[in-house]
């Protein structure tokens, strides 16, 4: 079995840290109510703080874990392979977990859960796990490109549109800023519709959900097929290119939103820019992980390779602090402030996975999920290691990467 890639490891913790501060908006303002801050009272640092998350943070990191999430799939997969295993009969296990996951997390704690949505997207990543890695990159470029030239343009709502947007914002407002649990979640399970579309738009945004998102999935598919980030020291000009390629494009781009707000290319150059925004910060943190030795890099670690645990007990955390049933924050502590608040917990986070990684192998969650993919109480896989594999420095309990 081959050894973890402490590289993949760091980026995802990094990746981590980006979504919370991202979601610290949903989890402040509110699912839709962070697209209308005329509702809250915002400073001018605030409004400055809040485009800087809009543009270097926002839609740039979620992406990053969808990269890895394709990356560590088939890591799992030439692991199960390597120890004579039924690839897609484990790997169903493990998405249907996910998705029960993913379930529990958007009822009874947050909406704004991802674990759901991953757990289906792994099912239609089976259908590329075979695949050359051209063929993966082409169908990746080709979903991303497409879906990208639909975000061109913007479609002028109507006021009643906006005054059903906004009388759905206020109900969001008084619901998670002064209700009870009960009535969170009543608020959270009610059918209400914020945007008043007719039924055959919200048809169509179900179905084209998944090839917006499936791009970053085969990327990182065909990143692992490639053997990339496993030899960081011959790989630097790699990195060093894509860094240099990626992270100004992506900057520039994302800023056309808010440089020209009504310009008809705004929102497309967007959604291009969030993702080659994301291709550059893997690129750079690879670039950065790979030059420079410190132990913030070792802090990202412990946290990734946590990642699943940490990101429920972000929600469990960020809902206790900002909603009614708790400390009552909500809409009240800022942007900035936000900001500061969402490093503290994650430099918690970090610490405490350090010290705790020192005594168990694996958090809780990432331990429910191997033993419902293994079928073994030890969340590891019994199967004899392959003869390609004698000889190599394994690690049965962690794995390469395994990750969610």
């Amino acid at each position: 079995m081959k050894q973890r890639v402490t590289l993949i490891d760091s980026l995802r913790g990094f990746s981590l840290f980006g979504i919370l501060i991202a979601n610290l908006l949903i989890f402040q303002y509110g699912m839709f109510g962070k697209e209308n801050m005329e509702f809250f009272d915002v400073s001018p640092l605030d409004r400055w703080a809040y485009i800087g998350t809009k543009i270097f943070v926002e839609s740039s990191f979620l992406p990053i874990f969808m990269f890895l999430f394709g990356y560590s799939l088939i890591l799992l997969k030439e692991k199960l392979e390597n120890r004579d295993k039924k690839v897609k009969r484990h790997l169903v296990r493990r998405f249907l977990l996910l998705v029960l996951f993913g379930l529990l997390h958007s009822f009874f704690v947050w909406e704004g859960d991802i674990l759901l949505a991953y757990g289906l997207f792994g099912f239609i990543m089976l259908l590329f796990l075979n695949r050359k890695k051209k063929t993966v990159l082409y169908w990746g470029i080709f979903f991303f490109v497409a879906t990208s030239l639909l975000s061109f343009g913007q479609i002028e709502e109507t006021e009643e549109e906006l005054m059903h947007q906004h009388a759905y914002v206020e109900k969001e407002m008084e619901a998670y800023s002064k209700g009870s649990y009960i009535e969170v979640f009543q608020f959270r399970m009610s059918d209400e519709d914020p945007y008043g579309y007719d039924g055959w738009v919200y048809l169509f945004i179900i179905i084209l959900a998944p090839f917006i998102t499936i791009p970053m999935f085969l990327f990182g598919v065909y990143a692992a097929k490639s053997k990339w980030f496993t030899r960081p020291d011959e790989e630097k000009g790699l990195y060093r290119r894509f860094a240099f390629l990626f992270l100004p494009l992506g900057v520039l781009l994302k800023s056309m939103l808010f440089l020209f707000p009504d310009h008809f290319l705004s929102s497309g150059s967007y959604t291009f820019g969030a993702t080659f925004l994301a291709i550059g910060y893997i690129f750079a943190f690879a670039l950065l992980h790979t030059t420079v030795k410190h132990n913030v890099f070792t802090a990202l670690e412990m946290a990734g390779r946590l990642s699943l645990t940490n990101y429920l007990l972000q929600s469990v955390i960020c809902t206790t602090i900002f909603y009614g049933y708790g400390l009552g924050l909500y809409g009240k502590l800022g942007v900035l402030n936000g900001i500061v608040l969402g490093i503290g917990i994650f430099a918690l986070q970090a610490a405490i996975s350090y010290f705790y990684l020192k005594r168990w192998k694996m958090g809780p969650f990432e331990k429910v999920i191997r033993i419902g993919t293994y079928l073994t109480w030890k969340g590891a896989p019994k199967a004899k290691i392959a003869p390609a594999e004698k000889g190599q420095i394994s690690n049965p309990q962690t794995g390469p990467n395994e990750a969610v």
